[in-house]
């Protein structure tokens, strides 16, 4: 069966900063037309930072559209024409002011994709070597170190709540203990 959907009509709604507003018309696989909204990203890029403790360094900062303080692992958004490794290195350093000796590459995220076209790159990283943090002029966060066992942990009683955290962390868990990172 065809799933596919073919673009007829494209408006963009909203032209921001980091988001764009979309409304198309769309031609079903059955004939029939249905309007499509949604946001369109440059996409993201996130890092599990592992000490040689195995702890993971993360983050604190408050996130607006959920009015709370969100621990999550060091992310950031690729600039246009940015490859997303080159994104993953300088949110680290902005956020932790760790460098790593090794990454892994962990894939591809959608985060929301009934409404949402955003790509989240995400790598795992050791050998780190610190440095000053250097995060950006809006941008208030506090580092915190968690060994790896208790991020699990916590991604299961549900204290972590992002899902690009969750993903990333429970991937590097798994390629651990697996023996392959």
């Amino acid at each position: 069966m065809n799933l596919e959907e073919k673009t007829l009509t494209s408006e963009t709604v909203f032209k921001g900063r980091i988001i764009t507003v979309k409304k198309d018309v769309a031609l079903l696989p059955d004939g029939n037309k249905a309007s499509r909204e949604y946001i369109t990203h440059p996409g993201g890029v996130c890092v599990v930072p592992l000490t040689d403790k195995n702890e993971v360094l993360m983050v604190k900062q408050y996130r607006y559209p959920y009015s709370e303080v969100v621990l999550e692992i060091p992310a950031g958004k690729k600039d246009i024409g940015e490859e997303p490794f080159t994104t993953g290195k300088r949110e680290l350093k902005e956020e932790t002011g760790a460098t790593a000796k090794e990454y892994i590459d962990l894939g591809e995220l959608y985060p929301s994709p009934g409404y949402c076209g955003e790509i989240i790159w995400m790598y795992g990283a050791k050998g780190l070597e610190f440095g000053k943090l250097n995060p950006d002029e809006d941008e208030f966060l506090e580092v915190e170190k968690v060994p790896l066992e208790k991020a699990v942990e916590m991604i299961l009683s549900g204290e972590i709540k992002d899902a690009k955290t969750q993903a990333a962390i429970l991937k590097i868990k798994l390629l651990i203990d697996s023996g392959k990172f």
